[in-house]
């Protein structure tokens, strides 16, 4: 890895890749033909591009009995645990409504409603991604999203992969689509014959994805425009050398573009970590992949104190940020910017990836400055509450009208001003039920 002294230009930013005109047009097309020709569209398009005929993309109870034969007990296990992790990390998120009253007979409040309908996209291809299912439906499910739609590109054959079935169902997800690409994004942002609309989508996919995600926006809500994966680590002199390029290689094995920075006060343990990093590649399946990702996106800087890499740190704001350093804790008020912190030598990235709890969807490319990781509030809306007694209204119109007029909003004004010269007395509709 390249090794080089720490600067004011350290960045992790990264073009984020757009898609070609070519792509983005593609990608238009698909989106007008299934608003306009729905069910049928979506057929089509799923032939077209996946290769499947699928009368109805629906999954059947049947083929996922079918996959829980297929699939080990000690998997189910795993995947149940792990549910169960992230079902507890994710209620402690949930918020309630609220009202304060005063004296005066105001009342003012702030109510939480879960939304209607979430659409969860999940990859399909070689891979399956059961941990995308759960980061994705888990928050959905505890912010109390009654229908929660997930759909997936199908295989050669027209099926989902058995893991992806046993997840989905383990969630109590019984919505299923075995449809993927933009055309997925589509039926869920538009609604089809078969399939209404949600309010939301989540969830990664392949450049047409993002792309249909980003031109849908608007008529639904997204949960972010991710972009490629990417690991920070703080080490000071107590850092293991294999253990830090572990982890700087399970970043780098996701794609080309993936980034893996090292930042350290220590220029041995720096040689270290980069002779580790080239004896580990040697074995690594994906290779290829991860030593394009440390050529072209990796390095190590060398700070000069503690406090100029923390100030690193804090510009990169990396998606994943493991603290390499004798005392984490100690650290933890200092850091501002990062997706998601690991805290110590044994709190290794791919234990929030999989199994601890916290969800693994986090901002990327330095967007952790201003956003958070996917929650249970991406999957609720608030109304403000606003009750306003006569007494209050009376102490109160007359500046409210004034700041009305401070805008040349007369008829603002005057909505307020038809009230405070009813000379009638009237009482309103909470007292007079407080008398009833």
């Amino acid at each position: 890895m390249k090794i080089i002294s720490l600067d004011e230009t350290v960045s992790l930013k990264r073009a984020i890749d757009q898609g070609t005109e070519n792509q983005r047009k593609s990608v238009e097309r698909i989106l007008e033909g299934v608003k306009t020709g729905g069910d049928q569209a979506v057929r089509h398009y799923t032939a077209e591009f996946d290769g499947v005929d699928l009368s109805d993309p629906a999954v059947t109870a049947e083929e996922i009995a079918a996959a829980y034969e297929r699939t080990d007990q000690e998997t189910i296990d795993v995947i149940r645990e792990a549910i169960a992790n992230v079902d507890a990390f994710h209620k402690r998120q949930i918020q309630q409504s609220w009202f304060a009253s005063e004296e005066n007979g105001t009342i003012l409040g702030q109510k939480v409603i879960p939304l209607d309908a979430a659409g969860v996209y999940v990859p399909g291809g070689r891979a399956a991604y059961p941990s995308s299912i759960i980061m994705n439906v888990v928050p959905a499910l505890a912010a109390g999203v009654e229908r929660i739609v997930m759909v997936s590109p199908p295989l050669e054959d027209g099926s989902l992969p058995d893991i992806v079935l046993v997840t989905a169902n383990e969630l109590g997800v019984t919505d299923i689509r075995k449809i993927g690409g933009a055309q997925a994004v589509a039926a869920l942002a538009y609604g089809t014959e078969t399939l209404p609309a949600v309010d939301k989508i989540t969830g990664p996919g392949n450049i047409f994805v993002a792309l249909a995600k980003q031109l849908v926006f608007g008529t639904v809500d997204i949960d972010m425009i991710a972009g490629p994966s990417e690991i920070v680590i703080l080490a000071d002199e107590t850092g293991k050398p294999d253990y830090i390029a572990a982890d700087l290689l399970s970043q780098a094995e996701h794609d080309p573009m993936s980034s893996a920075i090292l930042v350290t006060t220590e220029k041995d343990l720096a040689e270290q970590v980069s002779s580790e990093v080239s004896r580990q590649l040697e074995t690594l399946p994906k290779e290829e992949i991860a030593a394009a990702s440390i050529r072209d996106h990796g390095a190590i800087y060398t700070a000069a104190s503690e406090a100029e890499a923390i100030d690193a740190i804090n510009r990169l704001a990396g998606e994943h940020l493991e603290l390499h350093v004798r005392d984490p804790w100690a650290v933890l008020p200092k850091i501002r910017h990062a997706g998601a912190i690991f805290l110590g030598e044994n709190s290794s990235e791919p234990v929030g990836d999989y199994f601890a709890g916290p969800n693994h969807v986090l901002p990327t490319n330095g967007t952790a400055r201003f956003s958070s990781p996917l929650n249970v509030e991406d999957f609720t809306k608030k109304s403000s509450i606003i009750s306003y007694s006569r007494q209050a209204l009376e102490e109160n119109g007359a500046k409210i009208a004034g700041f009305a007029r401070l805008e040349a909003l007369e008829a603002h004004a005057r909505a307020v001003e038809i009230r405070m010269e009813d000379s009638n007395g009237k009482t309103d509709s909470n007292e007079n039920t407080e008398n009833e």
